[in-house]
């Protein structure tokens, strides 16, 4: 038998070489039956018989049939000859229909394929182009005949490059991938060249080719090697640019590069540049000259000025004049009355109105203040009852996002048509340590495999897979068990899904999860060669051709995923390089859910899934036998992370606030005697000023809750804080103001009280008016974040204002009582025997600021030195500011060891792909017309600039315009799935349904008539009604073998047709490429929208387009980084909003005094670029959550600034210096106490948290704003004001002269009166004598005026100096 077998091998090869390659002759003909080598095909494997024969003439039937199949062999009706019969001709037109499905968009590609597979097939010189060299006997029908199974191919290198480059960029339009990854087995389209391709064709493995065919490209001119008589076929193949001899059009440019108009790209724009350098840079420059040198030359007229001036005062020009270095002795000068200006007169009215209202309200609130406090209570707690129906926003698209912003219009636009994006719920696997292998594959070579892609951890990744698809649960919302299936995305089968039709995308499902096709392996030869092939020949194919229905090996199996969809690579494994998929370092698992409204109860059931997939794969990563190391995240991690982390960093809010509480109530006490601590502590003081703030702030979130204005946790954080900081200032001032005042002869404590706060209370209302109206105007902002805490800020502070007027001062008058009586604080019963001390407490700070810190401040030298120094930091600052970095990233939102922060790292290093953006049409939009049509596609026909070519023109430079992926057209697939070469639409000729569509899995006996003809220009495009009649068909068509353009699944849902029929709304779906940080996400949203802007213009000019017809781009992402395309223009309106009430009502409440509120204005300005220029070097970025920090320095800057210039401006000592030193000496320690000492204990505490948004933009920012707040209102501010500060208000002065002029007429007066006096005593003595005591009495009595006058003298002057 052995020798039998031999014998028939010898001789068959004997007759095929003895083959004749002559013209004229066929070498096989007609078909023999079923190829026996091959198994599970895809269409079955007929092969022809062996026959060397001439060709034969072909008449009738047989001609039009070659006609219609190959045009290219026809050479007329008698003059025409072929070596195929019928059935092949039908066998080869089945053949050539499903790869004419996948390149049909370009004419001249599918005529290019099927010329090769014409000429091996039915060319009349079969036997010069081909050589048999396999054939085997076929018994069919109980005939036996030889049969021809493989065959070597010979054609040139020319003609095979050219067809090769004429398909090489044909698009599969549901995909965006290029249709030769799908013809080109493992090497996909990268690797893909003209022999691969040919021979993947030639593989009768790949479940399309019937037979083997051994494609020999040989190049022109090299005859070594090949068999006598045979001439490789050198046909002309056509570019992809031409016209095809059918009729077909041009390719288009999205399927042929030489298609494509030139187009002009578009640069990113250059850096903003003057005299060649950094445009910034140079304007920094500038101003720090400008500044320098004007600064020096005011010193040096100042110089000049003063030297003048010391000789006019040595010649006696001007005697009775100052001597200081910066102005007169204004004490001495004799000032007119018309020397005193309207604007002095104005400040002087202003302050003696304002100082007499709060004095006599003081003395009021004084009197009463346990009614006050009841009164302070019942308004509090009427308007904090608001707080029982509060509405806390932790939505970030509520919270970031305006409702009438375009991305917000746009998102409920997508939504409401499409339905809110799929809920993302994702591990990303790796095993790092693992030793990686190479594979020797029999069909792809040497292929390395890392350690992570291995049968055993892909088998360990399908049983944690399993594991969560079978999640079940008790849902109340249900009532009843739930599972995946109830909220899963299941594109194929959205209306009654199971479990396998949900969309599950990973690595396991190129083996449909199944473990038995992982273990599967068989024996397979390949060129002669016999080797076994596993798991591992199939992965790398189908990772390669993920839309394969069935891979090139013996195995037979399917790439596509059990929910009938494809698994792309990358969403199946990451970090690998230039397609190496087999040596990814990642594995990716995906489950995808619905994304319900949140009113839906289905929320709520997709929300708890969630929570059960988080414990799930919690519990998977505590387990000491996972092999994985792994991030994971669901849908509702972010918002959990950002609710999770504040609920923690609450306490540390609590800590700091009573940190800062500690601070108040030990800072507020007198302290001057051990035996009197208790009595003179100030402990339920400061627990006062901090009910104060707490009230005011509860009051202010009431009443926003009764007007219907949600709330935040931003507010809920910052709020607080920021009111404290205020509140805390003015409580010290108050209270210092208080204990350093000694209470004047006859006066109650209540109008002491009263006196005090008219002295101070002006400053109070300046700062806390200021502050209020600032954040009134900042609720201006679009941002609702930014809007309400402006708007809850706005009414604390002044609310905070008002109680302190009433409530505290009520208090302090209460602690006075008890002071007085001395008793002790805690134990108000127990007393104490010491007195209280008569003099002033003015405490440490005081006299050292007064004796120390203002005189070397105020230095002459030190003043430059400070000057200099300040300007140098307003200038870096400035270019530091011009380059800070806009955006957040969303990994900042996550606590310090959050879960996210690894799923964040990993998403960047592993992930090949960004995330989907979608291009969306509105109404207005004829589709259905031609010219609609050719708008939109980018096919055959196509307009240049189309919808999506003006998309795929955008990926050819992903770099400038970040789309990676061009967009899928529905328009497209939809043509191609009209076209009568598929097998897509056909319509029943037979049964009930006659005349309806029929579906491409149907008997073609039943089906026999196609939906449309062959057009005669070869541009298919379906008429109107055509359009309108199908199009619900093909959104319906589930795709598959025989119709992979079946719009179920990939389209369903991509378009809105309303009861009218008119498309409504529409989405192409491309790919950004992989984002990484918030400033390239802001870059993409702007070209996404600049691209899309450019579509709407060009489709605005098809006829019938409304004019109101638009294109916008949208992903998930535009929400949240809309904000940073505007948050610039939007901060400098808020901030110079907030800046322009601090000037107004400084200059209002000093009496129209313009330089005192320029000069306040101009160092809150230095501030807040001085904290933009340390946001940059401290690596803060600026973003909303930046903007309310720089929103609240404004205020806090107010704090350190205001006070300081109103004591500057109402000082009466004869010099800038001696003013500047008066007013850092008794207001700069009230402000050092109660501003930078208040914030700075609770801002170190948050450098506790967890959260790095607390611990960047609440710890380091407010850290910032309190140092540079300190600095400028402390050093630089006294410094700014003895230079440039304004003159003493002569008004003032000339009160103080007609005070000292009265009170010197009082006293010659009162000279006068004591002579008379005496003179009648004298002689009233001498007349009659009287006792020793009327003597001293009369004594006592001629002292009382005298003591009287001077008590007067005395207040007056008291009253003036405090004034």
């Amino acid at each position: 038998m052995v020798h039998l077998t031999a014998l028939v091998t010898f001789l068959t090869c004997m007759v095929l070489s003895e083959t004749q390659h002559e013209p004229g002759y066929c070498s096989f003909y007609e078909e023999c039956g079923r190829n026996p080598s091959v198994g599970v095909a895809l269409i079955p494997p007929i092969v022809p018989c062996l026959d060397y024969s001439p060709a034969r003439p072909l008449k009738g039937e047989h001609y039009k049939k070659l006609a219609k199949v190959c045009p290219i062999l026809d050479r007329g009706e008698n003059n025409t000859y072929a070596c195929c019969s019928v059935k092949q001709l039908s066998s080869l037109e089945t053949s050539l229909s499903l790869s004419k499905a996948v390149l049909v968009r370009c004419p001249s590609c599918a005529e290019n394929f099927a010329h090769l597979h014409c000429i091996n097939t039915c060319s009349p010189n079969q036997s010069q182009t081909i050589k048999v060299t396999k054939v085997m006997n076929i018994t069919t029908a109980g005939k036996t005949r030889e049969a021809v199974v493989g065959y070597q191919a010979f054609l040139t290198s020319k003609f095979a490059n050219a067809a090769f480059d004429s398909c090489k960029n044909v698009r599969i339009p549901a995909t965006g991938g290029f249709a030769i990854a799908t013809m080109c087995g493992q090497y996909g389209a990268k690797l893909c060249n003209a022999q691969r391709w040919y021979d993947f064709q030639g593989d009768s493995s790949n479940g399309l080719a019937p037979l083997d065919i051994d494609f020999r490209l040989i190049k022109e001119g090299d005859t070594a090697g090949l068999p006598e008589g045979v001439i490789p076929y050198n046909g002309r193949a056509l570019m992809c640019n031409e016209t095809t001899p059918s009729g077909g059009g041009v390719c288009s440019c999205k399927d042929c590069q030489e298609s494509c108009p030139n187009v002009s790209i578009p640069q990113p724009p250059a850096p903003f540049t003057l005299l060649g350098e950094d445009g910034y840079l140079v304007i920094s420059i500038i101003m720090f000259v400008l500044l320098i040198c004007s600064f020096l030359l005011f010193l040096v007229v100042s110089c000049l000025v003063r030297s003048l001036k010391r000789k006019d005062e040595e010649t006696g020009k001007r005697k009775g004049k100052g001597k200081d270095q910066n102005s007169n002795d204004v004490t001495q000068q004799v000032i007119d009355p018309s020397e005193v200006t309207c604007a002095d007169r104005n400040s002087l009215a202003a302050q003696a109105f304002l100082t007499s209202v709060f004095q006599e309200w003081g003395t009021l609130m004084a009197k009463y203040p346990l009614a006050v406090l009841l009164v302070s209570a019942v308004v509090v707690a009427a308007l904090a009852a608001g707080l029982m129906s509060v509405e806390l926003t932790t939505d970030p698209v509520e919270l970031w996002s305006a409702p009438n912003s375009r991305a917000r219009e746009e998102k409920d636009f997508h939504d409401k048509h499409f339905d809110p994006f799929f809920r993302t719920n994702q591990l990303i696997l790796t095993a790092p340590g693992r030793k990686g292998h190479m594979y020797d594959s029999l069909l792809f070579g040497q292929q390395n495999f890392s350690g992570l892609v291995s049968k055993d951890l892909i088998i360990e990744l399908l049983e944690l897979q399993k594991r969560i698809q079978n999640i079940k649960f008790w849902s109340d919302d249900l009532n009843g068990t739930a599972t995946l299936k109830d909220v899963c995305y299941a594109p194929l089968n959205p209306s009654n899904p199971s479990l396998t039709d949900c969309a599950v995308n990973s690595l396991p499902q190129y083996f449909q999860n199944s473990v038995e096709n992982i273990n599967a392996k068989v024996n397979m030869t390949e060129l002669g060669v016999t080797k076994e092939v596993d798991w591992r020949d199939h992965l790398i194919y189908c990772l390669n051709s993920p839309l394969s229905f069935k891979d090139i090996t013996d195995l037979g199996m399917s790439c596509m995923a059990d929910y009938g969809g494809p698994v792309f690579s990358f969403l199946a494994v990451g970090g690998y390089n230039n397609d190496d998929y087999t040596n990814a370092e990642a594995f990716v698992l995906t489950f995808s859910l619905n994304n319900y409204p949140r009113t839906d109860i289905k929320f709520k059931v997709a929300m708890q899934w969630e929570t059960e997939f988080l414990k799930i794969v919690q519990e998977y990563q505590r387990s000491p036998a996972t092999n994985f190391t792994f991030a994971y995240m669901a849908e509702r991690s972010l918002e959990d992370e950002i609710n999770r982390t504040t609920a923690e960093d609450i306490p540390i809010f609590m800590i700091s606030y009573a940190v800062i509480f500690v601070y108040i109530a030990v800072a507020l006490g007198e302290y001057s005697s051990w035996k009197r601590i208790l009595v003179d502590s100030k402990f339920l003081v400061g627990l006062g000023g901090i009910l104060v703030v707490g009230c005011s702030v509860l009051a202010s979130m009431g009443f926003y809750s009764w007007v219907g204005i949600p709330s935040s946790l931003v507010i809920l954080q910052v709020v607080p804080f920021l009111v404290l900081a205020v509140g805390a200032d003015n409580v010290f001032i108050f209270v210092l103001e208080h204990q350093r005042d000694v209470r004047r002869p006859r006066e109650t404590r209540e109008e002491q009280i009263g006196r005090v706060l008219g002295n101070v209370a002006p400053s109070m209302l300046l700062c806390s008016l200021s502050e209020s109206v600032c954040f009134f105007l900042g609720a201006l902002s679009t941002m609702p974040a930014v809007r309400s805490f402006a708007l809850y800020a706005a009414l604390a502070v002044l609310m905070d204002f008002i109680l302190q007027m009433t409530a505290f001062v009520a208090l302090l008058s209460l602690d006075a009582r008890r002071q007085d009586k001395n008793r002790c604080e805690l134990l108000c019963c127990v007393t104490v025997s010491t007195q209280r001390p008569n003099k002033p407490n003015e405490g440490f700070l005081l006299p050292f600021m007064r004796k120390y810190y203002a005189p070397f401040l105020l230095n002459g030298f030190t003043r430059i030195i400070v000057m200099l120094v300040f300007i140098v930091m307003f200038s870096g600052s400035l270019l530091l500011m011009f380059n800070v970095t806009v955006g957040l990233d969303q990994e900042l939102a996550m606590p310090q060891g959050s879960y996210m922060l690894t799923y964040f790292e990993y998403l960047y290093k592993y992930f090949e792909v960004g995330v989907p953006v979608y291009f969306v049409t509105k109404k207005g939009f004829n589709f259905s017309t031609e010219t609609g049509m050719n708008a939109v596609c980018s096919s055959v026909g196509c307009d240049q600039f189309s919808l999506t070519q003006k998309i795929q023109y955008a990926t050819d430079n992903p770099h400038l315009s970040y789309i990676a992926i061009p967009a899928n057209s529905w328009v497209d697939d939809f043509v191609d799935w009209l076209n009568p070469a598929s097998s897509c639409c056909r319509l029943y000729t037979l049964g009930p349904n006659a005349g309806q569509f029929c579906p491409a899995d149907k008997n073609a006996f039943l089906c026999g008539r196609k939906c449309m003809g062959i057009p005669t220009d070869g541009i298919l495009r379906p008429s109107v009604d055509q359009f309108n009649r199908f199009l619900p068909d093909f959104l319906g068509n589930r795709p598959d073998l025989k119709c992979p353009k079946g719009g179920l699944g990939a389209y369903d849902t991509a378009v809105v047709i309303d009861d009218s029929g008119e498309i409504i709304a529409s989405r192409f779906m491309a790919y950004h490429t992989p984002l990484t940080n918030s400033q390239e996400f802001t870059a993409a949203l702007l070209k996404a929208r600049e691209l899309a802007h450019n579509i709407t213009m060009g489709m605005r000019q098809i006829p019938g387009t409304s004019p109101d017809f638009e294109v916008f781009p949208y992903t998930v992402t535009y929400v949240f980084y809309e904000q940073y395309l505007t948050i610039v223009p939007e901060g400098l309106f808020n901030i110079s909003l907030c800046l322009l009430p601090t000037f107004v009502v400084c200059c209002l409440l000093l009496g129209l005094d313009l330089r005192s509120g320029l000069l306040n204005l101009i160092t809150i300005i230095m501030i807040v670029v001085d904290t933009v220029g340390v946001m940059t070097l401290w690596g803060i970025d600026y973003n909303a959550v930046a903007l309310i920090n720089l929103v609240t320095a404004v205020g806090i800057s107010v704090e350190f600034v205001s006070h300081l210039t109103r004591s500057f401006a109402l000082s009466t000592k004869p010099t800038h210096v001696e003013r500047a030193k008066e007013a850092t000496a008794n207001m700069g320690s009230a402000v050092f106490a109660g501003v930078a000492m208040t914030n700075l204990p609770g801002i170190l505490v948050l450098a506790l948290a967890k959260a790095q948004l607390i611990q960047i933009f609440f710890f380091r920012l407010n850290l910032v704003i309190t140092l540079l707040g300190m600095a400028h209102g402390l050093i630089f501010l006294p410094v700014l004001l003895s230079y440039f500060g304004p003159g003493v208000n002569k008004a003032v002065l000339l009160q103080l002269q007609q005070a000292k002029a009265k009170a010197a007429q009082e006293l010659e007066m009162r000279n006068n009166m004591r002579q008379m006096y005496d003179n009648l005593s004298y002689e009233d003595n001498e007349t009659k004598e009287e006792p020793d005591s009327n003597s001293t009495k009369g004594h006592a009595d001629d002292r009382r005026p005298s003591q009287t006058m001077e008590s007067r003298k005395e207040e007056q002057e008291v009253k003036i100096d405090r004034f």
